[in-house]
């Protein structure tokens, strides 16, 4: 294995659009790295820059302590697992495991050797004289997997390998390329647009946007300490609750004060959070302050009363209009509105939530976290 250091890299095509605007990232030894981010942000661009398929207009590429902008892919000592799977249709699985290790002439018994390790790492050994024809999609992942794997590289680069794959078959996948980073080790760049993959399988996670890296640090780091209102509305499924007003004085106590559609609502904030938005912002709030909360901080009232609080703090109630309810098992998401904002909660199963009809949601808003309007950037 080896570690991953990206160095002020920019790409410019000749057309002048440029896709990365100076990237930095420093990946350690056995880490698994997610670049997640919308189509278009250049997190494809970048993996294929690590990889040597795509050059580099500006700034270094080292892996380990080899500098690679000049060093062709075959020389990079990394192996690819694309989204198209890219089997040969006419080799078995195999000889689509094993082809690689021909090409770099090794000895057909070590050949052997290794196709059988890998193949029974992976689950596949009944697998090996099929050919991709007969094999169903999630198969032919892993044989894809397995051909990376029998390199035994420094470096591991995933391409969204599980976009064409249906929902069962992606979770079980997901298990696999985690199981299998635990047993190798290899550090690993993973790109996919799937936040649900970038939370549950990254050790980092980078969030891209428009070519640039706007936050870098761990799964739940990024969950909870967002760092700008893009990554904290991408992140998250359902995405975050926003909510725009001012933070104003009742009654000697901080609260956050909605005004929608010529109404006004009082969200009074624990104490804890209050002194510490006071102490950080100094007197210098912005005019217009968003605050944001996930909708599992946001319950029935009827559940929230019957669950307890850190410090006593209890959640502010707010009568909000049922709009839609979607049940998913577990709990139910309930989409309402109050005084024309849009809010999403998670509630439970049987909570009593009918379209059209007025409930009464607790915001735990000890768990809010406040960006500035403007610049969307989170306040401290």
């Amino acid at each position: 294995m080896a570690s991953l250091s990206i160095r002020n890299v920019r790409k410019v095509y000749p057309n002048g659009a440029e896709i990365l605007k100076g990237i930095n990232l420093e990946i350690k030894e056995g880490e698994f790295l997610i670049l997640v981010g919308g189509s278009g942000c250049g997190k494809s661009t970048l993996l294929n820059m690590i990889a040597g398929l795509e050059t580099v207009t500006e700034g270094e590429i080292c892996i380990g302590d080899r500098c690679v902008n000049n060093v062709p892919p075959k020389s990079r000592d990394i192996a690819m697992v694309f989204q198209s799977y890219a089997l040969y249709p006419t080799m078995t699985v195999r000889e689509n495991i094993s082809f690689g290790l021909g090409i770099r002439k090794v000895p057909k018994d070590e050949q052997k050797r290794i196709v059988e390790r890998v193949a029974e790492t992976l689950q596949m050994t009944h697998l090996l004289d099929r050919k991709p024809a007969h094999l169903s999609g999630g198969q032919r992942q892993r044989v894809a997997m397995g051909r990376a794997i029998a390199r035994n590289p420094s470096l591991f680069l995933f391409d969204e390998p599980l976009s064409n794959l249906d929902a069962k078959l992606r979770v079980e996948m997901r298990a696999e390329i985690k199981l299998m980073h635990q047993r190798l080790g290899t550090t690993t760049v993973y790109v996919t647009h799937d936040q649900v993959e970038a939370m549950t399988l990254g050790d980092r996670i980078a969030v891209m946007k428009d070519g640039v890296v706007q936050q870098f640090g761990s799964p739940q780091e990024i969950y909870d300490q967002p760092s700008n209102m893009f990554v904290a509305g991408f992140i998250g499924s359902p995405s975050m609750n926003f909510l725009r007003g001012k933070l104003v004085s009742d009654t000697g106590h901080v609260a956050f004060m909605l005004e929608h559609a010529g109404k006004t609502t009082l969200l009074p904030l624990p104490e804890k959070l209050a002194l510490s938005l006071k102490k950080n912002l100094a007197g210098n709030a912005p005019a217009d302050i968003i605050l944001g909360i996930r909708p599992e901080h946001v319950t029935d009232a009827v559940s929230a009363r019957r669950s307890e609080t850190a410090d006593g703090y209890l959640p502010t109630e707010v009568a909000c209009v049922i709009e839609l309810t979607e049940p998913t098992g577990p709990d139910t998401l309930v989409f309402s509105s109050f005084n024309g904002a849009r809010i999403t909660c998670r509630t439970h199963p049987r909570a009593a939530a009918v379209p059209g009809q007025t409930m009464r949601l607790a915001f735990d808003l000890s768990k809010a976290v406040f960006f500035d309007a403007v610049s969307e950037l989170r306040l401290a």
